[in-house]
């Protein structure tokens, strides 16, 4: 294997690690937030402490499964897609050997090489080295690493279950004079640590990722909290 060919591997693998990190991180921002403004709302309509947990955990419930079976939906149909152009073009391959190495030769030449450098290159390669060299040129995919629904499914699911703990955890434990406070400052202080992982892992500026986060948690606490009001006076009165 040259050097260029295990670089690209090496580039390849890091990148699908950090579209699962990314995937991961927004997991998590939907189950901090959804589940906090649940918890939110709850508290502010006067419910019993085993009343919010109750709500709480179903939140994290549903919303994980939710994740789970969108995530899975969506990889799963991306996955057919991937499954049908490497069968289209190994089946093309098969009836018409001279478009095998027509196909391998034109993404040779698109990468900058000569003519004769990349006819030389296309009779080195074996058959499925070929295949493979085209899909991944041309079109960016590597049988070897396809995507999997289910372990998109799993992340995306385990993600969500592990941002919607904290404001549950601070809804549960915070004494209760001071339980929508304590939950508002949790949710937003995971909500500044997810943005700078996030802002961390596409490069961009910190402080704007932030700040996008926490003012957008803010405003989902605070319509929560204010609906929340309003049905426990309803109620109440």
């Amino acid at each position: 294997m040259s050097y260029e060919t295990h670089n690209e591997q090496q580039q390849n693998g890091l990148a699908s690690k950090l579209n699962w990190l990314r995937a991961g991180v927004l997991g998590a921002n939907d189950g901090i937030v959804s589940t906090a403004g649940l918890v939110v709302g709850v508290a502010a309509a006067g419910s019993s402490s085993s009343a919010i947990l109750t709500a709480g955990v179903a939140a994290i419930a549903a919303g994980a499964v939710s994740m789970a079976l969108g995530e899975y939906v969506s990889v799963s149909a991306q996955r057919d897609t991937e499954d049908i152009l490497v069968r289209e073009h190994r089946e093309a391959h098969k009836r018409d050997r001279r478009l095998e190495e027509k196909d391998i030769m034109t993404s040779l030449l698109e990468l900058g090489m000569s003519e004769d450098t990349a006819r030389k290159a296309s009779e080195e390669m074996s058959s499925e080295e070929r295949l493979a060299g085209h899909l991944r040129l041309e079109l960016g995919l590597d049988e070897e690493d396809l995507t999997s629904p289910w372990m998109a499914a799993a992340a995306s699911a385990g993600s969500f279950i592990l941002g919607a703990v904290l404001p549950l955890i601070a809804a549960i434990f915070a004494p209760a004079g001071v339980k929508i406070a304590v939950i508002i400052a949790a949710t937003l202080i995971a909500l500044a640590i997810t943005g700078t992982i996030s802002a961390w892992l596409s490069e961009a500026h910190r402080g704007r990722s932030v700040a996008r986060l926490v003012i957008g948690g803010a405003l989902a606490l605070a319509v929560t909290f204010v609906i929340g009001w309003l049905f426990g006076t309803t109620v109440a009165g």
